[in-house]
C-alpha cells in the first residue's frame, strides 16, 4: 500500500509542471471562446462588406483549354460566380465546386482558343461582385513533367551550377602561388561576392513574398528561410569545429560548409531559372542562365579558398564541386514544374541565409582572424568592395 502511494504521489509531482504550462492556454482559450460568445464584447465586428481574397497558382495551358489554380485566403468561403478573359464573360467548370473553404483550393477549367504568343487577362468574379484577376503574359503550352522536360531541366542546372562552379576550382593552382596579400584580397572578394549573392537572393525572396496574400505571411517565411538556415549551417560548423581535429582538416571541413551553403543558393538560382522558362518567357531564362553562369564561377573560388594551402584529392575537390553545383539542378526541376510561391519564397531566403553564413564563416576564420588582416585593413576592405563591385557590374550588364 504504502509502495503505490509513493507510486501515486511521484506520478503527481512528475505531471504538475506540465500542468502549470497547460493551465495559461486553457485560461487563453476560455477567455477566447468568451470574446466570440459575447459578439466582440458587445461590439459589431462583422466587416461592412465581403472580405473575400484568392491566391493564384500556376496557370496551366493546354492546347484550347486554360486551368487556373486558385486557393481561397480569405476569412470565410468564396463561391465563384463568373469568369471574364480580355473583358468578354466565358464558360467555365469548377473542381471540386464552385464555393471554396477557406485556405481550401479550386480548379477553374476553361475552354478557350488562346493563341500562342498573346497576353490574356483572366478575372474571376466572386458572388459578391468581388474581382479576382491574373495575367498571363506570354501564352504558351505549360511544360509537363516528360523525360525530356526533366532531361532540358537537367541540363540548364549542369550549366548554371555544376559546370562553372567546377570550372573556378580550376584556380586552385594559382591560389598557392600567390602571397598573402594577394591571397587576403582574394578572400575579401569572395565574402563581397558573397554578401551581394545574398543581398540579391533576400531582395528576390521580399519580392515574390510581397505577392502573396497576407495569410501566407510572407515576410515571416524569409525570416524563418533566412535566420533557420544561418543557425543550421552555424551549428553544423560549430560542431565540426568542436571535434578535435587538425588544422587540415578544420579547413576542408570549412571548405564542405562553404559549398553546402553555396548550393543552397543555387537552389534558388534554379528555381528563378525553371520558372521562367515554365510561364514561357524564354528570353528571360536563356538571360538567367548567361548571367548565372558567369556569376557563379566566383563560388567555385569560394569553395577552394581555404583548402589552397593543402593538397585536396580529386575526388574532394569532385565531391565540393557537387555539393555547390548539382542543387540547382533541383532547382530547376521545382520551378520549371511544381509552381508555389510560397514554396519560391521559402527557397530564396534559404538560398540568402546560408550565403549569408558561409560569408560570416569566411570572414571570421580566414580574413578577419588572419594576422595579415590586421596589418592590412583596407587590403580586406579593398577585396570586399571588389566583390560586390564585380557581380553588381555583371549585373549590370546582364539584366
Amino acid at each position: 500500500m504504502t509502495t503505490t502511494m509513493t507510486a501515486i504521489r511521484s506520478g503527481r509531482t512528475r505531471l504538475r509542471p506540465y500542468a502549470l504550462l497547460l493551465a495559461p492556454l486553457v485560461l487563453l482559450a476560455g477567455v477566447i471562446a468568451l470574446f466570440v460568445s459575447t459578439n466582440g464584447a458587445g461590439l459589431n465586428v462583422a466587416p461592412a462588406a465581403p472580405i473575400e481574397t484568392v491566391q493564384f497558382g500556376r496557370a496551366v495551358l493546354r492546347p484550347g483549354q486554360i486551368e487556373l489554380r486558385l486557393r481561397n485566403t480569405s476569412p470565410e468561403a468564396v463561391r465563384l460566380a463568373q469568369v471574364n478573359i480580355n473583358d468578354a464573360i466565358w464558360p467555365y467548370a469548377v473542381s471540386p465546386g464552385p464555393e471554396i473553404p477557406r485556405l481550401g483550393t479550386a480548379v477553374v477549367t476553361i475552354d478557350y482558343p488562346w493563341v500562342e504568343g498573346e497576353a490574356y487577362e483572366v478575372l474571376v468574379l466572386s458572388s459578391n461582385s468581388i474581382p479576382f484577376s491574373v495575367s498571363i503574359p506570354v501564352a504558351t503550352a505549360t511544360a509537363h513533367a516528360t523525360a525530356g522536360t526533366l532531361w532540358s531541366f537537367t541540363l540548364i542546372g549542369v550549366y548554371v551550377g555544376i559546370i562553372p562552379v567546377i570550372l573556378g576550382m580550376f584556380w586552385l593552382p594559382a591560389l598557392r602561388r600567390l602571397g598573402p596579400g594577394a591571397m587576403l584580397f582574394l578572400m575579401a572578394a569572395t565574402v563581397g561576392l558573397l554578401l551581394y549573392l545574398g543581398l540579391d537572393a533576400t531582395a528576390e525572396a521580399l519580392e515574390v513574398a510581397g505577392e502573396l496574400s497576407a495569410t501566407f505571411q510572407g515576410v515571416g517565411i524569409v525570416g524563418i528561410g533566412v535566420v533557420g538556415t544561418w543557425l543550421l549551417l552555424d551549428a553544423i560548423a560549430r560542431r565540426q569545429q568542436g571535434v578535435g581535429r587538425s588544422a587540415a582538416s578544420q579547413r576542408r571541413s570549412l571548405a564542405t560548409v562553404i559549398a553546402v551553403g553555396i548550393g543552397l543558393h543555387n537552389l534558388g538560382e534554379g528555381l528563378a531559372i525553371g520558372a521562367a522558362y515554365a510561364v514561357g518567357a524564354a528570353a528571360l531564362g536563356t538571360f538567367l542562365v548567361v548571367g548565372f553562369i558567369i556569376q557563379n564561377i566566383t563560388e567555385g573560388l569560394g569553395i577552394v579558398i581555404p583548402v589552397a594551402k593543402d593538397k585536396p584529392s580529386l575526388r574532394l575537390l569532385a565531391m565540393l564541386g557537387l555539393i555547390g553545383g548539382v542543387p540547382a539542378i533541383v532547382g530547376a526541376w521545382v520551378g520549371g514544374l511544381v509552381y508555389s510561391q510560397p514554396l519560391s519564397v521559402l527557397f530564396l531566403a534559404i538560398g540568402a541565409g546560408a550565403v549569408f553564413q558561409v560569408a560570416y564563416e569566411i570572414g571570421r576564420q580566414m580574413v578577419w582572424k588572419d594576422t595579415a588582416a590586421r596589418q592590412m585593413p583596407f587590403t580586406a576592405l579593398g577585396g570586399v568592395l571588389a566583390g560586390m563591385l564585380v557581380l553588381f557590374i555583371t549585373g549590370v550588364v546582364i539584366k
